[in-house]
């Protein structure tokens, strides 16, 4: 760094854009408005924080880097040395509407710019334990994505060789794979199938073990209370309430049910412009398994809270569609448990607000 630029910047806070990828780090550094050092580097931690001890030894540093891939592994590093660090949701920083050209220094320069102005929307970084509980969950949709994918293996497997016989065609349940264990094949497609079922043994084991681990983190201390409250409402059993439970956090965070409802994506999305006002479908946004999880609740709800079918009987009346009364129904019940854990209280059947 030039005598100028040690002149602008010593004693100063800085503003740090950082472009996450997956082998390369592009940094843009502004200060007092305007750009004062670029550089690129390999995505690993010493090599950045040897670079702001060398270029930057008396400034205040803050950085911001987008959402991504890598998670929070960053931001937790940069914490515990004292830089100040926001993560800012990818789709939330602000652009020029006209800009067709897309690189990592643009990028770095527009997320430097936007924490200078303070035109930011920081992400809520969850804690490393809460991370690492959640991961569980996670895992375990994978391993049942991964059972229902060898699943249709094995029929597909079937229906090329002509030999799914009086096998369903819909859902098979237990005594049907049981059934087609004990069928003799040819050598060949014997070797196949014992294959696919050893894999499918495989992965119901490890679904097993990460129930029990769901299980057990539904008990402990720091989680408990919060089961208990959102286990009370309608359709929500223990797992969906230690799922919730870890995909939400402190749900102390959010000012409102209509807040939870926006960053579940169960809002609806809008374009408007003067007096023409068009609503679409919802936003979508967040994680999409956590919405299934509570239309999946909504549906049981509904058949045993008077309140909540009402309300979908409202909903569907006026629009003419199940999908959004059940979705109106997932997001009034997302509010309610929110309610619920604020006020440490159980869900009281039939009242709705």
């Amino acid at each position: 760094m030039n005598k100028v630029q040690d002149f602008v910047v010593k004693g100063k806070r800085v503003f740090v854009g950082l472009e996450d990828s997956k082998r390369t780090w592009k940094v843009c550094i502004r200060c007092d408005g305007m750009i004062v050092h670029e550089a690129s580097m390999p995505t690993e931690y010493a090599n950045l924080r040897t670079f702001f001890e060398r270029k930057f030894p008396e400034c205040m540093i803050q950085v911001i880097y987008e959402a991504g891939f890598q998670g929070f592994w960053l931001h937790d590093l940069l914490e515990e040395d004292g830089v100040d660090c926001i993560v800012t949701p990818a789709c939330k920083v602000t652009q020029e509407k006209v800009n067709r050209v897309k690189t990592d220094k643009i990028d770095a320069r527009r997320l430097a710019k936007v924490l200078e102005t303070g035109d930011y929307t920081s992400c809520w970084v969850p804690a490393r334990e809460l991370r690492e509980d959640r991961q569980i969950s996670r895992t375990l949709t994978q391993m049942q994505r991964n059972i229902v994918a060898i699943k249709n293996r094995i029929r597909k497997f079937l229906d090329f060789h002509g030999l799914n016989g009086d096998l369903p065609s819909g859902a098979w349940r237990v005594e049907h794979y049981q059934k087609l264990r004990a069928i003799k094949l040819n050598k060949p497609l014997q070797i196949c199938i014992d294959a696919y079922f050893r894999v499918l043994d495989e992965l119901e084991e490890i679904r097993k073990c990460l129930l029990l681990e769901l299980r057990s983190l539904s008990r402990e201390k720091r989680y408990s209370e919060s089961v208990k409250s959102k286990e009370s409402s309608p359709g929500v059993g223990w797992l969906s309430a230690i799922r919730f439970t870890l995909e939400w956090g402190d749900v102390s965070r959010f000012t409102s049910g209509k807040h939870l409802g926006s960053y579940l994506g169960l809002t609806a999305s809008e374009y408007s412009t003067g007096e023409i006002i068009h609503r679409g479908r919802i936003t979508r946004q967040g994680k999409s398994q956590v919405r299934a999880w509570l239309i999946e609740c909504a549906w049981t709800a509904i058949r045993k809270d008077q309140a909540l079918l009402e309300k979908f009987r409202r909903v569907w009346s006026s629009s003419g569609s199940k999908k959004k009364a059940i979705v109106a129904v997932a997001r009034k019940l997302a509010a309610r448990m929110r309610a619920l854990e604020l006020k440490n209280e159980p869900y009281h059947i039939g009242l709705i607000e």
